[in-house]
């Protein structure tokens, strides 16, 4: 009974708890808490989603990853590529940061979540190993440089432009370098600077912390922010209030666009059963005529928006003229103000650096997102990336913990703690989260001893969420943007690309194909993920379609070896080869061609061995070609004869009848077996055994003497 409980409850693996190992995971959770709070609110902005959305993803998951999970130190919860693949799947779909984004975004985590737990439950954690290490490779450091660049605008304190080609996004935010602001840029490096110095000075401080802390303070105490709102009107500029009054007209008719879409999906989901099939394909249609609109005016919006941006206002009295238009002898506030948003008839504008802002004080509303199936179908490519991606990354990093403790990782039951850390953060409003290295690494510097470092790391957050929100508002943007830049520094490896590239051309290619594929495509980063999983797994194919054959002779040594490799002689009555790899559909041809091959090169031939050793599976396609082959061969007064077969391989050639078809007295369990089979059947037609260069030396003397 102990046994169930535990399969169901694996947390109880901790129990009973020593007063040292409490102590311990005491001190590490809270340890962990001061790192995880900064950070997942800069991994919620990277993430497309409000700051204090990070601290929601925070909370549940961390615990329920670490419960119901087979690592003691894992600390989950928020994590750069996650992040930066959740933004890259929402950006097209909606307006980041808006309620329909948060919307999709939970949805996610929803079904990221139903994956990764229902890989776990069907014991499928292989499935993980479709995204090879150097794909891996190449999409985390691919990954680490856009993300990076995506905070270079926050650091600077300009606006992104927003399109379909992130470095085209990257030269609108160069191009903005002379209206740099100056005390953003200044509050960013010096945080990077302190975090980095701590970093290597003092290891056991908690420098993000200490960075937020101490720039919040300054932030709050020099007035760093500055904003105001005013009527769309006060913008008195004819060309400036044309593109104000242009943006205002084109958010309208999305808006009334997705009205509309709304309308017609409820109507199709309302009347699914009623409605003739001709007026269901017509709402259908409809539908992705509405949606196609509704996106297209939202760009065009969006565009129009990006121009504002860039346009620098002083305000003269409650009017706001662009900078240096304003009439003579006007006296303005010497600031330079540019706008944030427009919404309801006001434009909200900065002046200052861009600051976090309020955050609201209390829990997350808890329950799972309304379940509908056509966001489901725009969300699952991403949500299976994400899920596999995730997983990869928690199970390293566990694996590494591992090495380090002794302790034996299931992969299977951690994909379950995933899945469920997942579905936890979907339930409380929190986004898609991973197992996060720079955070375990934190953890078992600390001591954790069990999973209850996590759990309470978890309290410290609800702590947090429930009394200190109020605290956060000064803390810089630019910070934020310093927190994520400085941790994704780690991540850039091109020594393990090298690696790959010298371990196997193909696994270079692999690795070099997934970053270059994952720069081009981005923001949509998922698909730079699945076009270096193709590249490799056909990679795979063409080596397996192609594996190494040899053909085979006497070593000085005693053993067979690649006669072309070592200059040896062969026989012309005995063609020896070995067949390093498995026959199946996809490398059949290749086998029979290079038989036939051996078998022209050597016409005098009567006997051809086939060392089985490298054999470790025969589909249907290997066993017609073998039949059709040894056919074949007997016509022409060879015989084959196999060496070293795998049991599996045995087996289907006996439930296949081939077995019975080529003889018992054709098989061996060595080649040296074989060989002398063979030299026996051969002397009665007189053949020389002494000459032959795959005999052994002591058989030659045995047939001397």
């Amino acid at each position: 009974m102990s046994g169930v409980l535990r399969t169901v409850f694996p947390f109880l693996r901790w129990l009973p708890l020593r007063g040292a190992d409490l102590k311990a995971d005491l001190i590490a959770g809270v340890t962990v808490a001061l790192v995880l709070i900064p950070q997942s609110m800069a991994y919620a902005q990277l993430a497309g989603m409000p700051a204090f959305y990070g601290l929601y993803a925070a909370f549940l998951p961390v615990a329920i990853a670490a419960m119901w999970g087979s690592s003691n130190q894992l600390a989950s919860g928020p994590v750069a590529v996650v992040a930066l693949l959740t933004a890259s799947a929402l950006q097209p779909l909606a307006t980041a940061g808006s309620a329909e984004y948060i919307v999709y975004a939970v949805l996610l985590a929803l079904v990221v979540g139903v994956v990764q737990l229902g890989l776990g439950l069907l014991r499928l954690g292989v499935v993980v190993n479709f995204l090879s290490h150097p794909v891996v490779v190449g999409f985390t450091n691919a990954a680490a440089i856009i993300i990076g660049l995506s905070q270079l605008n926050k650091l600077l304190g300009v606006s992104m432009p927003k399109s379909d080609v992130f470095f085209k996004d990257i030269l609108g935010v160069l191009a903005q370098l002379p209206e740099t602001h100056m005390p953003t840029l200044m509050m960013g490096v010096a945080a990077i600077a302190l975090m980095w110095f701590m970093k290597k000075r003092l290891p056991k401080w908690p420098n993000v912390l200490v960075a937020v802390v101490l720039s919040t303070l300054i932030s709050w105490g020099i007035g760093y922010e500055g904003k105001k709102s005013l009527p769309v009107e006060a913008i008195v500029q004819p060309d400036a209030q044309q593109l104000v009054q242009d943006y205002l007209a084109r958010a309208a008719e999305a808006k009334n666009s997705q009205a509309a879409l709304k309308l017609r999906e409820k109507t199709l989901k309302d009347q699914a059963a009623t409605l003739k099939p001709q007026d269901a394909i017509r709402l259908r249609y409809e539908i992705g005529l509405l949606e196609l609109q509704a996106k297209g005016e939202e760009k065009v919006a969006q565009e129009i928006l990006n121009q504002l941006k860039k346009l620098h206002f002083e305000a003269v009295g409650p009017t706001l003229y662009i900078t240096g238009l304003a009439p003579a002898g006007a006296k303005g506030d010497g600031k330079r103000w540019r706008i944030k948003k427009i919404e309801d008839g006001k434009v909200s504008l900065v002046a200052g650096g861009e600051v976090v802002g309020s955050v609201p004080a209390g829990l997350p509303e808890f329950g799972l997102p309304a379940i509908d199936l056509g966001k489901i179908l725009e969300l699952l490519s991403a949500a299976i990336v994400i899920a596999l991606v995730g997983f990869m990354e928690s199970i390293s990093v566990a694996k590494a913990m591992a090495a380090k403790t002794k302790q034996r990782i299931d992969p299977n039951q951690e994909l379950i703690g995933q899945g469920l850390a997942n579905l936890a953060s979907s339930a409380s409003s929190g986004f898609p989260v991973a197992g996060g290295f720079s955070r375990t690494a934190v953890n078992m510097n600390a001591g954790a001893r069990t999973g209850l470092a996590s759990v309470v790391t978890a309290a410290m957050v609800l702590i947090a969420l429930l009394f200190f929100t109020p605290l956060l508002y000064h803390l810089p943007q630019a910070v934020l943007a310093g927190i994520i830049m400085l941790a994704v520094v780690g991540l850039i490896n091109f020594a393990a690309m090298k690696h790959a590239w010298q371990a196997h051309r193909h696994d270079g290619v692999a690795a070099g194909v997934t970053f270059v594929a994952t720069l081009a495509v981005a923001p949509n980063l998922d698909h730079g993920v699945l076009v270096g999983a193709g590249v490799a797994i056909l990679l795979y194919l063409y080596r397996s379609m192609r594996p190494r054959v040899a053909r085979l002779s006497r070593h000085a040594d005693g053993t067979l070896r690649d006669a072309q490799v070592h200059n040896l002689p062969v026989s012309e009555t005995i063609v020896a080869v070995r067949f390093d790899g498995s026959l199946y559909f996809a490398n059949v041809p290749y086998f029979e061609d290079a038989i036939l091959g051996a078998l022209a090169d050597n016409p005098k031939a009567k006997y051809l061995l086939v060392v089985g050793d490298g054999i470790n599976e025969l589909d249907a396609s290997g066993e017609e070609v073998i039949h059709h082959l040894v056919h074949r061969l007997h016509e022409n007064g060879v015989t084959l004869v196999f060496s070293g077969l795998k049991k599996q391989v045995l087996e289907v050639m006996q439930r296949t009848d081939l077995y019975a078809y080529i003889g018992e007295e054709n098989f061996f369990r060595t080649e040296d077996m074989a060989l002398a089979a063979i030299y026996k059947r051969l002397e009665e037609a007189g053949y020389d055994a002494t000459q032959c260069p795959l005999n052994l030396p002591e058989r030659k003397e045995l047939f001397i003497s």
